[in-house]
Formats: structure tokens, sequence, C-alpha cells
């Protein structure tokens, strides 16, 4: 029987309360109407898939590849564009830019993957594929020096491993990536020559962790722990999961974003030998995801990896509420888990893509009930010299004592009081 005009059900609510939420409703779609107005302007790579397949050809005409290498990782890697006449034929730099990429080399390495040079739009200078990928003279002059030991100096206490934790820890296994981010925070300690770093320096941060009970989380990283072969990360997961204490595994890759092709049915075969694994990507942007990317994902989950993305809040690329927005729809949309945003770090020679913490905080504000929960990721600024990350959100809480009850306001400014209960320490007094 029909609820509408049964009124002995539960869910029966009569015409004039219905006009009511429907236009409560009203109110609430006008609270975003900024965004709704906005989001399919936003390039998104599910709607520019033929421009990248058109980008496709021309880079594996330039590179003499072939359909059958664009699909191997392995000729990603080996094919990396680090020369600016071969980045000229693909993305049409000025002799100007030609010669800023050159300078700034020589203080920092670059290098992009030909599937992530696919995503460029070759005209467009604000492209956010482009900002992240290519140098620029920017980096070069951003020349003050701030120190943060954090890695190496005061965290390290076994080979290769970087501990801010208690219960958790890094193992830091290779410097390589498929694309070296202009943002990236570890830019100065990337060598020139691409390094998977000793086994036994591997197996001395295994056994440390062997040795501290109270470690129950490691995350494998680098560099990129994807970067390392199928073998060498299999070993590397079989002895971690000898230790008993040990509870989850994690991967740092962003290949989800930068070479989707990285992920295969023999490399998810060995991770389906691991559970539990996470794996925490980076995309920035919604052009970076696309059929390809959402393929790699299916492929984990199939697997029984749990993919979580981690943000860097970047000025000009995603620094916007209403890109932020969309980026975690299309997230979403792939079944990856927008986890984490982080503050950019204040580091040399990425100054010009550091957003401020009130633009982190404002992209919050407009997140936290003006989108699905799942879709909401913490907003997390890193402790200078190795303190950790710390969440910051924008102040719900008015006062915990107004008249014996909370004051808070809701994501739609609407102050409200709460009967809370007393504290257990108290209420025993």
């Amino acid at each position: 029987m029909s609820v509408a005009g049964n009124t002995d059900s539960p869910m029966y609510v009569p015409e004039e309360n219905r006009k009511i939420a429907r236009e409560r409703a009203g109110r609430h779609v006008e609270m975003i109407r900024d965004y709704l107005e906005v989001r399919d302007r936003i390039p998104a790579g599910f709607k520019l898939w033929d421009r990248f397949q058109e980008s496709k050809l021309r880079i594996l005409r330039v590179l003499n590849g072939t359909e059958s290498d664009w699909k191997d990782y392995r000729w990603h890697l080996k094919h990396a564009i680090t020369d600016t006449k071969i980045l000229a034929e693909i993305v049409d730099l000025s002799p100007r830019e030609m010669q800023d990429i050159t300078q700034t080399s020589t203080q920092y390495r670059w290098q992009i993957s030909p599937y992530y040079a696919s995503l460029i739009d070759p005209q467009n200078r604000d492209c956010p594929i482009f900002k992240q990928s290519v140098p620029t003279i920017l980096e070069y002059l951003d020349t003050e020096e701030i120190p943060d030991p954090y890695a190496i100096v005061y965290n390290s206490p076994a080979p290769l491993i970087t501990r801010l934790y208690a219960d958790r820890l890094i193992i830091n296994v290779t410097n390589i990536c498929a694309m070296f981010c202009r943002h990236c925070l570890r830019k100065k300690d990337i060598s020139q020559a691409d390094m998977i770093y000793p086994r036994e320096d591997i197996r001395a941060a295994i056994d440390y962790v062997a040795g501290c009970p109270e470690i129950r989380d490691v995350l494998i990283t680098g560099g990129d722990a994807l970067a390392l072969s199928d073998d060498y990360l299999d070993w590397i997961l079989a002895e971690l999961g000898k230790i008993p204490h040990l509870e989850i595994k994690r991967l740092g890759s962003r290949m989800l974003a930068t070479l989707p092709q990285r992920i295969t049915p023999d490399l998810c075969a060995v991770l389906k030998k691991h559970k539990p694994i996470y794996l925490n990507t980076q995309f920035n942007h919604p052009v970076e995801i696309n059929p390809d990317s959402e393929r790699a994902v299916d492929l984990l989950i199939q697997a029984g990896v749990l993919v979580g993305n981690q943000s860097v809040l970047l000025k000009g690329i995603n620094s916007d509420k209403n890109v932020m927005k969309k980026l975690v729809h299309e997230l979403l949309r792939i079944r990856v888990r927008p986890y984490y945003i982080f503050n950019c770090k204040k580091l040399q020679g990425i100054r010009h893509f550091r957003a401020s913490i009130q633009d982190g905080l404002n992209i919050m504000e407009n997140l936290r009930g003006y989108t699905s929960g799942l879709a909401v990721p913490t907003f997390i600024v890193t402790a200078p010299e190795g303190k950790g990350k710390t969440p910051i959100a924008p102040a719900y809480l008015l006062n915990i004592n107004r008249n014996g009850k909370v004051l808070f306001r809701t994501w739609a400014g609407q102050v409200c009081e709460y009967e809370d209960e007393i504290p257990e320490q108290q209420s025993a007094h």
C-alpha cells in the first residue's frame, strides 16, 4: 500500500509538512548554487579523454612508440621525458621556457612520464598538469633556505626509517618516481641518479620493526613504493608479514595519477597475498582522474587493496573550493576515499605553490555539510621538525559550558544548544 494515503503508517507525512520540507530542501540547494553553476566547467579527466588520446598519439610519434608500448609501464619509465627538446615537441615550449627549464634543472631534477605528459594541455600554462610537472624559473628563484630536518636528523632510529609516532613508521625504499612533482617536499633530496636502496638496509629496517612490539603499521614509500619490481616488493611484504605484532602494511604511490599502467594483474596478485594492504595515492586535480586511473583502482580493489587519497593544497591548482569539491567527487566516482588534504610545506623551491591555511579552512568549510561526509578529507598541517600531522578544522564548537549546555554552530551556520552528558570524572564526585 502506498504510504501517501495511509495515515496509520509511521512514514505518513501530511502534505503541508512536505511543503515545508521542499522549501527547506530548496534553501539547501541555494547554498551550493555557486558550485552547481561551475561544476561542469571545471576540467575533468573523463570529459577530456578524447584530447588525451590525441596527445597520446602525438607522444608515441615523438618517442617512436607503439600502442603496445603505451600499455607497458616499463616503457614509460624507460622513456621518461627529461630533455627539453623532446618536451618542446609535446608541449609547444617557447625558447624562453626551454631556457628556464634548463636553468632550473641545475638546482632540481625533473622527469615526466609519457602518460602524465599526455594529460597536459599543450597551449595552456594554467593547466594543472603542466604546473605540477614542468619546471619553471619560480623554483630556481626561490632561494630561501628553510631547514626541515625531520626525515633524517631526529627521526631515523634505523636505516631507511622515518619514525614520527609511537605505533607506526615509514620505510623509504627508493628515490625513484614516474614523475618528479614540482611541489615535492623531498625535491632537494632527490639525487640525479635513480636508486633502489640496498637490501641490507631494508633488512635492517625490517629487523628494527620486528624488535618494536608497539609498531602495528608500516608505510612503504620513497620515492614511490611501486617503483620496485613485483618480486622485490613481494619479498619486503613477506618479511614484514612474518612479524606477529604488525597488523597492516601501507604503500605510498602516486602512480595511480602519474602512471596507472603500473597497476598490473601480476602486481595485484602479489598484493593479494599480503592482506591487509592499504595504498595511499595523490590525485590533486580532477583532470588526473580518467578511465585509465579508474581501471587501475578497479584492479587494486579486486585484489583487496583499499585506496585512499592524500591531496596537497596547491595554489592555483586546487586551492579553489569548487575545484576541490569536484576532485573529491571524482575520487569517489572511481572508489578512492578522500583521506587527507595536506597544507603545502614551507620548503625551498615550492613557495609559489603555497596556499594559506585560511584557504584550506575555507575549502573545509565548504565541504562539511555541503557534500557527502564520505567526500570530506581531513585538512592537515605538518608540524616542523618532525612533530607530526596536525588536523586543522573550522571552529564549530562555540562554548562548552553555556548555562550548563554545549553551544555549537551547524555546517549551515545555525547556532544550537545541546544538553550534554556530565563527564564521568565529574559525576563520580
